[in-house]
């Protein structure tokens, strides 16, 4: 049993990252993405890709290839070159979290929708 432990500790530690990612950062990171990946992660045209409901894993990996010249697309290059290790993790987890059909979540949506509250009329009849 303590081998088994081990062994999962040992999984665990080489798979996750040294740090957790800062979604807020990724966020501001990620706005020049809108223009191609959208501002809710969903392309803009049928040749960009969606981005919203990837795994963050999945999107890291291809960041870092695109960094390392594994994969090309000179838009891509020019705007991963700068990225450090955490800028990247921060996108990748950013859109992670955004939902798959880039729609707004149901608790967004309803603070959204929900017209501002009116105050009571003020009764002129009763005195001050």
């Amino acid at each position: 049993m303590k081998i088994v432990a081990l062994l999962m500790s040992g999984c665990l530690a080489l798979t996750g990252n040294a740090h957790a990612a800062d979604i807020a950062a990724g966020k501001a990171k990620a706005a020049v993405c809108a223009a191609c990946h959208g501002d809710n992660g969903i392309g803009t045209a049928p040749l960009y890709p969606n981005l919203a409901g990837q795994k963050a894993p999945y999107l890291l990996k291809q960041l870092k290839a695109f960094k390392a010249g594994e994969r090309t697309d000179q838009s891509m290059t020019l705007f991963v070159t700068p990225l450090s290790e955490a800028d990247m993790e921060n996108i990748a987890a950013y859109f992670a979290g955004l939902p798959p059909d880039g729609q707004p979540a149901a608790k967004e949506k309803a603070t959204e929708e929900k017209p501002a509250e009116e105050k009571p009329a003020a009764d002129k009849s009763a005195p001050e």
